[in-house]
Parts: C-alpha cells; structure tokens; sequence
C-alpha cells in the first residue's frame, strides 16, 4: 500500500501540532471501455485501476494564519489554489467536523491532463490525512462517499489497490492481479488531452469481454484483446500520442496503452527498463519509470 509510506507524524491535539507528509500516487487504466451514455450526461465505463509510484508529495502543517492555505510548488498547475481539488477536500471534511485552519504544501510532480489522476489523488490524500491528524475515525466507507464528491477518480485512491471500476468510475471491486517482476514506463508527452474533448468522439459499446478475465494472462497476451476505447479519437488528433505508443513498442514493452482520456502512455516491460535510453528517445516529454 502507498499511503502512507514515508509518513512522518507529530502530534500535541490540545495544541494543534502536528504534521503530516505523505506521497499521493498516480494511477494507470488497464483496459478501459466506454460501454454506455447515461440520461445524466455522464458515461458508463469498464476499466481497471491500478496504482503506480509517480507521487507528488503532500504536507499538512498548522496554520501560521488565521485561514487555511495551499501553496504548490513543482509543476505548474492551471488553477487558482482555492479551487484546488485539495481545497475542495479540506472544505467538504470541515463540513462534517471541527477541524482547524492549516496550511497544505503541495508539490505537484505527477503530470495534469494526463489521464494519471495526480489530482485527484491529491484530494483523497488530503482526507485520509485529516482523517488520521485528527482522530475523525471516518471509515473507508465514509471517506470513499465523500471522495465521491470531488471527482470521479478520487474514490479509487482511498482503496489505492487494483479495482475493476464500474458505473461513472466510482463502483469498485477488488481485483488480485500480480504484476511482480514487471516494470513500467510512463511517457507524457506535452499535449493535454482535454477529457470533454475525449469523451465528444467515443461512440460507447456494450463490452463483449470480461476484463477481469482478459487480465488473467500475462501482459504480452493482452494485445489486441485489452483496449482503451479513447486512443481510437484521441490519437487522429494527437498523433504524437500515438507516436508515443509506437516508440514504447519499438523499445521491447510487452503491452502498450494509453491511460484515461489520455495524454500519458505506458508501457509494461519484463525485466529493467534503460531509462537513459527512454530519456534519449523521448526529448521533451515527462517520464516516470518503476516496478509494478
């Protein structure tokens, strides 16, 4: 479990000090159908999540003021910080109890717009971080509701394991799936796929395949069977996507997709990955590369 790994916690409650620091993780779509359109507007998927050690890095503090901040640093982000999924955690948990002001530094290296859910990572850390500082005793139950809230991804990071994501992406089964003595490599390239532009060209399809099932083999066998409905309209329009995918291809990846709405693509090696050579043929672009 990446939750908490690292974590460093100091904790005086009648004085309000304390301090946090934890690791929000990225995660991958292993396969992801686009079966149905619902008469909210929203889409029915299949897909399976899986999480990946890309993290940005989260830590609450007391607040030195008399309000609650969010400063980022890292990686750019196109949003004013009261508007922060992070923010829109703190205040959504304030609402059901009496927490303080603090201050939430935030260093954001997972990329945006990437189909990675760094961001909505971010926000589930922050309340399972306030759960614990603070001693809500929210169950998983309760704190899987409120992620609900924020956005369609942040729920899965309160399990932070392999999940068959069903319904708009928020109804969750547990799947055993041992990717041990694999790595991946993640490429994001510079184009942002924006996710309503994504969704306008899918033409949704009821699934002809257990996904579960088709995962059972081992990730070379998932080729052709194991597909992301998006790369079909996202890649005419961002062929250096696509170009992506050749490359990891051509670089000896077992299996090759790309993740969410896009516009990160992974690939799964057996064995190492030569990451100064990924480096070399992929100038530009962000990558990450890991164990699974």
């Amino acid at each position: 479990m990446i939750l908490y790994a690292g974590q460093r916690i100091f904790r005086n409650f009648e004085k309000y000090c304390f301090s946090m620091v934890v690791f929000p993780n990225a995660k991958i779509n292993l396969g992801l159908n686009i079966v149905g359109r619902r008469a909210d507007g929203y889409h029915n998927i299949e897909t399976v999540m899986y999480p990946v050690g890309w993290c940005d890095v989260l830590e609450i503090v007391p607040a030195k003021g008399g309000n609650t901040t969010l400063t980022v640093t890292g990686r750019g982000v196109d949003c004013p910080p009261e508007k922060n999924l992070v923010m829109k955690a703190y205040r959504l948990l304030r609402e059901q109890a009496d927490i303080p002001d603090v201050d939430i530094y935030l260093r954001k290296i997972i990329p945006d717009g990437a189909g990675l859910g760094g961001g909505s990572a971010d926000a589930s850390f922050t309340l399972m971080c306030l759960n614990g500082l603070f001693n809500l005793n929210l169950s998983t139950l309760q704190l899987t509701a409120m992620a609900s809230r924020i956005g369609a991804d942040c729920p899965f990071f309160i399990h932070n394991r392999p999940m068959l994501a069903t319904g708009i992406g928020t109804d969750f089964t547990p799947i055993d799936l041992d990717m041990s003595g694999y790595t991946i490599a993640i490429v994001k390239p510079q184009a942002s796929v924006p996710t309503a532009k994504a969704y306008s060209g899918v033409i949704p399809r009821p699934s002809t395949l257990d996904l579960r099932e088709s995962l059972m083999p081992e990730p070379a066998h998932w080729n052709g069977i194991v597909k992301n409905d998006f790369e079909t309209t996202v890649f005419p329009a961002y062929p250096e996507i696509r170009d992506v995918k050749a490359k990891l291809q051509q670089a000896g990846a077992e299996y090759v997709s790309m993740s969410g709405s896009g516009s990160a693509v992974y690939g799964i090696f057996r064995g190492d990955i030569l990451s100064e050579k990924l480096k070399r043929d992929f100038p530009g672009h962000d990558i990450f590369t890991g164990n699974m």
